[in-house]
């Protein structure tokens, strides 16, 4: 039932309706930015679209692909109640492009938008309240970006009392926070006896679980009672 969704909007926007897709059964919409709010308020407002129940708006960044294509994808995912059927909005941007905030059509997009702004650095026209919404407003840089270096150690600011005397709050240290993907788990792992998945530990002859370490063997022991 989404695919009529994007023939309706093909047929509203015509060219500024970039492109459609329905891979898998997931209907995306890529739209020019300037009708990015204008499209979204139509999914909204059109009772044969009826988009009440906005799901979710975040960002994809491809820097790969300049400068063929816009380095950002935005994406808004938005459903109908009514009909439900469901659909996915994106837009491309280029590095420091803005774009119109969706507050005005789903009101919780405003969220959302700060937490885009936070980990992308992408800014949204006529947002009321533009600033970081899980870091701290001394945060440097964009951590979601894919060239965010993942050995930068944050905070970038003076150590903080922490109420004790004499002690002070040291900044992170540089394995808090790194992403999953951008780290070489078999080399930080090797010759140790941890795991971060079984599939890794497989390839390094580690325990694979819990269940399969000295305490857990321990610990079936004790319940069965033979442990001495």
């Amino acid at each position: 039932m989404s695919k009529s969704v994007l023939a309706r909007l093909t047929a509203q926007f015509g060219e500024r309706i970039l492109e459609t897709t329905d891979f898998r059964g997931d209907e995306v919409a890529i739209v020019k930015p300037d009708a990015w709010v204008e499209v979204a308020s139509f999914l909204k407002s059109d009772r044969d679209c009826a988009m009440n129940h906005f799901t979710d708006l975040t960002a994809v960044d491809y820097p790969e692909r300049e400068p063929e294509l816009p380095r950002f994808d935005l994406i808004v995912c938005a459903r109908s109640m009514q009909h439900r059927h469901r659909i996915r909005l994106k837009t491309r941007l280029n590095d420091g492009e803005t774009v119109a905030t969706l507050g005005p059509v789903w009101a919780g997009a405003s969220w959302a938008e700060r937490e885009v702004y936070d980990m992308f650095g992408i800014r949204f026209d006529g947002h009321p309240d533009l600033r970081r919404i899980l870091l701290y407003e001394e945060f440097v840089g964009y951590p979601l970006r894919k060239d965010y270096p993942i050995d930068r150690t944050q905070p970038l600011i003076p150590y903080r009392e922490d109420g004790m005397v004499g002690s002070k709050l040291p900044p992170f240290g540089q394995d808090e926070g790194q992403p999953w993907t951008r780290i070489n788990w078999q080399a930080r792992l090797k010759g140790g006896d941890q795991q971060v998945s079984p599939a890794i530990a497989l390839q390094q002859g580690q325990r694979r679980a819990l269940s399969e370490s000295t305490t857990g063997e321990q610990g079936l022991r004790v319940e069965g009672g033979t442990e001495d």
